[in-house]
């Protein structure tokens, strides 16, 4: 369970993830944004970029993970935590989980496609053998905020 101080700085985080989403919804993409913390200070953040790149692997929590692996100049991100608006789907989940994210924190579910809700929990999952332990999720911050956003 989330003590207040834990939860005040999830929200925190998760207001800075809700401007990236508005960042994208400006630029004409879907609204969702991410972070990447380690030790409370914010190593990567992203926003989801598939139109405007032309990639469709631009999704926020990809932009905000490849940003960290730069910042540290690794692909392990062990002992970090990921903060995004919207569930991670299964492509962003196998990402999350390779790089050893150890918490994903995220404002509302995607049951249909998501790694945490739907039939494909791949950040759940505790029989991927020689894959990074699956990371402690925190579902539901800000989540109202999260889903209006993407309603507008």
């Amino acid at each position: 369970m989330s003590t207040p101080i834990e939860i005040s700085l999830h929200e925190t985080h998760m207001r800075r993830c809700l401007t990236l989403a508005r960042m994208a919804r400006d630029r004409g993409d879907t609204a969702v944004g991410s972070i990447v913390v380690r030790d409370d200070v914010v190593i990567g953040e992203g926003f989801e970029a598939t139109r405007n790149l032309l990639d469709p692997t631009a999704h926020a929590e990809i932009q905000a993970l490849r940003a960290a692996c730069k910042y540290q100049s690794s692909l392990n991100l062990a002992g970090c935590a990921l903060y995004t608006t919207v569930e991670p789907c299964v492509l962003c989940g196998y990402a999350i989980r390779k790089s050893g994210i150890a918490q994903v924190v995220y404002g509302m579910p995607t049951p249909q496609a998501g790694a945490i809700t739907s039939s494909y929990k791949i950040l759940s999952d505790e029989t991927l053998v020689g894959w990074p332990p699956p990371s402690e999720i925190v579902a539901g911050v800000l989540a109202e905020q999260c889903a209006a956003l993407l309603r507008r």
